[in-house]
């Protein structure tokens, strides 16, 4: 009996790793299948935007061309934001290097009377964050995202356009 044991555990030991080879193959097979068809569908989507845009560039000659995106104009605030947290019983600090995209240059002028006005609400609006949120990356997106709004209210307020259409952070600091 110990004879048909014996005889039976090598058979199921490489049963096992046969067993995983397959599933293996399987699992390879199935990802170069999708990448296959993900390649296979942009390109035949992108061919179908291809011969769609030469219509459409037929059907231009007769109508006016769509009005063209302006450059980006970007405006560096300087000095840089120096803002203090008290994180944990410790005295935290915050330097933020900003600068405001805009593609309207005169706009970005009417905005520059109110530079001490605006410098004043990202000040507020910086050291008003939590530490421990700043430290992920999505925390420092998200305010990122409420300088661009604040920027946009100020700027639509006092000039009566966004003017302003992100705010960037050229540099971020956290000590």
């Amino acid at each position: 009996m110990a004879k048909k044991e014996a005889a039976q555990a090598p058979a199921d030991g490489e049963a096992k790793p046969a067993g995983k080879m397959k599933l293996i193959i399987i699992i390879v097979l199935a990802v170069l299948l999708a990448i296959g068809l993900s390649v296979g569908g942009t390109w035949f989507f992108l061919s179908k935007k291809d011969a769609g845009a030469e219509e459409a560039k037929a059907d231009a000659s007769a109508e006016p061309a769509a009005p063209v995106k302006l450059a980006a104009i970007y405006e560096e605030l300087s000095p840089a934001f120096v803002v203090n947290f008290n994180y944990q019983g410790r005295a935290r600090y915050m330097q933020v290097s900003v600068a405001l995209m805009t593609r309207d240059q005169a706009a970005l002028d009417a905005l520059k009377v109110h530079m001490p006005v605006l410098r004043n609400r990202l000040v507020m609006l910086f050291s008003g964050q939590d530490f421990a949120s700043l430290i992920t990356p999505v925390g420092k997106e998200m305010l990122r995202q409420q300088a661009t709004a604040s920027v946009q209210e100020l700027a639509e307020k006092e000039t009566g356009k966004v003017t302003v259409e992100q705010v960037l952070f050229t540099n971020l600091v956290l000590q």
